[in-house]
């Protein structure tokens, strides 16, 4: 029977939650590295027992850490991202320059094919690759350079890339994502980018429509469809059918279509999960009910899945990264929130339960299927 490994980064640290393939009982690790901000947690899609874990704190600033035993241990791995950038400046979101100022790495994401390759999305906005498991690091400058930069802004949590998706099915192609500057695709690896922002509107820019600015929340694709891609922005519940070319909103029946993360069912590509918040100025769900909504149409009609979940006095956020799908035969939904519990379905959405209840805020999640 086939088993299941949640990776879960949270603001004190990171824990590893694992089951077998019934998903009844799950074995909590944790917390490895204790009192850290850990902001992602993610396991390597080739060689699942290789992790990483981007550890963060104010005091002692940013580090790599890797495991080749699926967490049972960690070894610290290069931290050199600064001084692996190729640029001494950019432009500010005000036009004007400054040092490039590297802070955090907000996300990490193992290559589909490559097993020693690794890339890791920073905040200021920059990516980064390693091609030998996070030792050495070199900057992608295509997209720091990119003639939209000095339009650039930082959202409420900075000006980060949080979202790196690989298009295994066409090689080179490359999706990110900048709060708050856009959507980029890549087809050459990394190496020159395009902004994809066609039929997006955000009201709080000055010209709702202009091509650079929109705040990006979340992506997500199914490898069995890569042209679909679907977004979650600051308002909006997006797609797009064509790669990121135009967008088509898809927030339908939605009663919120504000929220942070969006996923992708395992086996069905048009089905698709968000959690939508109060406002972006309350970052709750509406009326303190926790609410997942279901679309299995690719958008516009959606369903409220509330089995196991509050439906009242529930205040919690639930961040662009803590939420992820397993790849069973029936397939696990999974989330985390800022009040420290992990919620699982193992029915593809319609009954959820706290797997494990009073951890830090979390931060992300990620699922491995073993």
């Amino acid at each position: 029977m086939s088993s299941v490994r949640v990776l879960v980064g949270t603001r004190k640290g990171a824990f590893i939650l694992t089951s077998d393939g019934a998903r009844k009982e799950w074995d909590v690790s944790g917390p490895h590295f204790p009192g850290h901000e850990i902001w992602h947690v993610n396991g390597s899609p080739v060689n699942p027992d290789r992790l990483y874990a981007s550890q963060h704190t104010e005091w002692f600033g940013q580090q790599v850490q890797r495991s080749d035993d699926g967490g049972q241990t960690w070894e610290a791995v290069s931290n050199e991202f600064e001084y692996a950038s190729e640029l001494g400046e950019h432009y500010w979101f005000d036009g004007t320059k400054r040092p490039w100022a590297f802070k955090r790495i907000w996300h990490v994401e193992p290559s589909l094919t490559q097993p020693e390759t690794v890339y890791a999305g920073a905040e200021d906005a920059a990516i980064f690759r390693s091609d030998d498991g996070g030792k050495s690091w070199s900057e992608l400058v295509g997209l720091r350079t990119h003639r939209s930069a000095d339009e650039w802004a930082p959202g409420a949590a900075g000006m980060g890339v949080h979202t790196i998706i690989e298009d295994q099915a066409n090689p080179g192609r490359m999706f990110a994502a900048i709060s708050a500057a856009g959507v980029f695709r890549t087809d050459d690896a990394g190496e020159s980018w395009e902004i994809k922002s066609k039929n997006l509107t955000s009201n709080f820019l000055p010209d709702p429509t202009a091509e650079v600015g929109h705040c990006i929340h979340k992506l997500a694709i199914h490898p069995e469809k890569p042209d679909v891609v679907y977004m979650q922005k600051h308002w909006d519940v997006m797609r797009s059918d064509d790669a990121g070319e135009s967008w088509d909103k898809i927030s339908g029946d939605l009663p919120t279509d504000f929220g942070m993360p969006i996923a992708v069912h395992s086996h069905e590509p048009e089905t698709v999960y968000v959690v939508p918040l109060k406002s972006d100025s309350e970052h709750f769900p509406l009326d303190g009910k926790l609410i997942v909504y279901r679309s299995k149409v690719g958008g516009n009609e959606w369903e409220p899945m509330t089995a196991g979940l509050p439906q009242e006095d529930c205040y919690v956020n639930i961040l662009r990264d803590a939420m992820a799908v397993d790849s069973l035969d029936e397939c696990g939904v999974y989330f985390g929130t800022t009040g420290g519990q992990v919620y699982a379905s193992a029915d593809s959405g319609d009954n959820w339960e706290p797997i494990v209840r009073d951890l830090p805020a979390v931060m992300s999640v990620e699922v491995q299927t073993l």
